[in-house]
């Protein structure tokens, strides 16, 4: 008994004839025999394959992968290339003739991501841009880096990033002549996604999208190379000469390894191991649930090879190694414990107050630096803007995502609190965790060299500027539509308090102001200046809910009450969230 209806019988069986995998077109036909053989789990798989189309965003695309059209396929992945190649043709439309749009292209080690780079490099060379192909599954910051020192014109990185096994993504950025000065080497952002996605549904059907058998250009091991000379530049040994750290890395079965330890060993830290299990890249990232270093339970073999080897520090990428996690034992017990996004971004916030030469209250909120700016995400600890202020650095507030904090007018150093850190946007205009890793290990060196650790360096810093306490609720869900009921329940019954404190400030972030363009979450803060932050992810199946509670501290002495004052609170507003959300 069929358990699929004729158009989809009909749809699934077009598309597996024009799919130009074998492998997916396979799958898509067992599907069909297997639903008609009464599989419910088969056909709700074809349904959902089938369902719309998979949409290209400020994201790229990211999805799992398979065959239909709201899958990670090669059809999928071609029409895509064919909509950013008309883009960057379009661009350059008023170029002098034979002066070609020009874009490089990366990939990691996921399954299909050569295959997609290699099919977008065939249709971009098919369409007139001068195409160069990254020489093996390499970082996306080195891909980020090729884009400005290629003086490329676009970017495509095929990665999902910290993305379950079974998916895959595309990002595009933008360089060179086809976007102005603030975005150039930065993702898309709107309404730049939304022209490329009409162009992508214009590209017609797959077999109709030309594809060059050679013509691109690969690119030399050597490019690889010149990226970790130019991010080992950036230690400041003459500022921070310590290097007796003991380091553990793990890459998460990802593609960062080889790059990042050659950067901290070329910058004369010797004493780096990485996790022998996670050391090699594996698409089926066999030792973690989530290959994403905030996940419960990714760093536990790395904290074991730090227990065992006495390790100083553990540093962890995910698997395309724009993101840097740390990991350091707490001085009274010896725990290890993971720092918080948040955590990482101001100690490196105030380490690069004192790279720039400035005191950490030398500017008395006065912006004494006019060419030097500090911004964060706004669902991101307010901590790094004091810092910024007691130096006389100015500071801005992003919606979330670096394609939006790379845009930030003479940005020296961005991060978000999902482990995103650009501490040197001259060399990628992106996060980028290997560059994060490097000036982690001198700000751990030099805590080090001075009897300290980077707790000491936190204290310090929540002693000058009151405990800044942060703290996440997700609400992963199965059904996309439910994202959509929850914050309908959130608009039309607001909280009116959150701990106790009453709401005085509440905004609708999908309104936009004259700070920040739209966005789809709702802000509230309370009197006592604890604030609430609920959005959907972008990228995964989830509800995100972000919380601060600050508390004055006048002396260290302090410290300790007034951590514990704020996770009292902290705790009684994730409560309150928990029920708004009707959990």
């Amino acid at each position: 008994m069929t358990t699929i209806d004729e158009e989809l019988r009909a749809r699934a069986e077009a598309w597996a004839a024009s799919d130009p995998d074998p492998e997916t077109a396979a799958q898509l036909r067992a599907a069909v025999e297997q639903a008609d053989h009464g599989n419910a789990a088969a056909a709700q798989e074809l349904a959902d394959s089938f369902h719309g189309t998979l949409q290209f965003g400020t994201a790229g695309l990211r999805a799992p992968l398979g065959p239909g059209p709201n899958r990670m396929n090669r059809v999928v992945v071609r029409r895509a290339a064919a909509g950013v190649a008309a883009f960057l043709l379009g661009r350059l439309s008023g170029a002098p003739t034979g002066d070609r749009p020009r874009a490089v292209v990366g990939f990691d080690a996921r399954k299909n991501s050569q295959a997609f780079a290699l099919d977008t490099a065939a249709v971009f060379t098919a369409a007139g841009v001068e195409t160069f192909l990254m020489p093996a599954p390499l970082p996306t910051p080195v891909l980020a880096y090729a884009l400005r020192v290629l003086e490329c014109d676009g970017a495509v990185m095929v990665t999902a990033s910290h993305n379950p096994p079974q998916d895959n993504g595309y990002k595009v950025y933008l360089g060179g002549r086809a976007v102005d000065d603030d975005g150039r080497g930065a993702q898309i952002v709107a309404p730049i996604d939304a022209e490329i996605a009409g162009l992508i549904d214009a590209a017609g059907p797959v077999g109709d999208i030309p594809l060059a058998a050679s013509g691109w250009n690969l690119l030399s091991p050597n490019l690889a190379a010149d990226y970790r000379a130019a991010v080992v530049r950036l230690a400041r040994a003459d500022l921070f000469p310590a290097r007796d750290l003991k380091i553990v890395l793990t890459p998460l079965h990802g593609v960062g390894g080889t790059t990042a330890v050659g950067v901290l060993r070329e910058a004369g830290f010797a004493d780096v191991s990485l996790v022998a299990e996670q050391a090699v890249p594996d698409p089926g990232f066999p030792t973690v649930a989530f290959p994403n270093p905030e996940e419960p339970g990714a760093l536990d073999l790395a904290l074991a090879a730090a227990r065992e080897a006495g390790a100083d520090v553990v540093i962890a990428n995910d698997p395309d190694a724009d993101r840097c996690a740390v990991a350091v034992p707490q001085p009274e017990s010896g725990e290890w414990r993971m720092l918080s996004g948040d955590e990482v971004g101001a100690l490196l916030g105030a380490h690069v107050v004192r790279r720039l030469g400035l005191s950490p209250a030398e500017g008395a909120g006065d912006a004494v630096n006019e060419d030097c700016v500090f911004a964060n995400s706004i669902v991101s600890s307010r901590l790094l803007g004091r810092i910024a202020a007691a130096a006389g650095i100015r500071h801005r507030e992003t919606l979330t995502g670096f394609k939006w904090i790379s845009r930030v007018p003479d940005l020296a150093y961005g991060y978000e609190e999902a482990l995103g850190y650009c501490v040197a946007p001259e060399l990628v205009k992106d996060k980028d965790g290997i560059s994060a890793a490097l000036l982690v290990a001198e700000l751990a060196a030099d805590a080090k060299a001075q009897g300290q650790s980077l707790f000491d360096l936190l204290d310090a810093l929540h002693t000058l500027h009151g405990v800044h306490l942060t703290d996440q609720l997700n609400v992963r869900v199965a059904d996309l539509g439910l994202l959509e009921a929850m914050m309908l329940r959130l608009r039309e019954n607001p909280p009116s308090s959150f701990a106790g404190s009453p709401v005085e400030t509440a905004v609708d972030l999908s309104e936009g102001s004259d700070e920040l363009p739209p966005t789809e979450g709702l802000l509230w803060v309370t009197r006592d200046d604890t604030r609430v932050i609920i959005r959907p992810s972008g990228t995964e199946p989830k509800l995100k809910c972000y919380l601060e509670v600050i508390r004055p501290v006048d002396s260290s002495a302090e410290l300790a009450d007034a951590r514990q004052a704020a996770r009292q609170t902290m705790d009684a507003a994730l409560d309150d969230v928990r029920e708004a959300l009707g959990l």
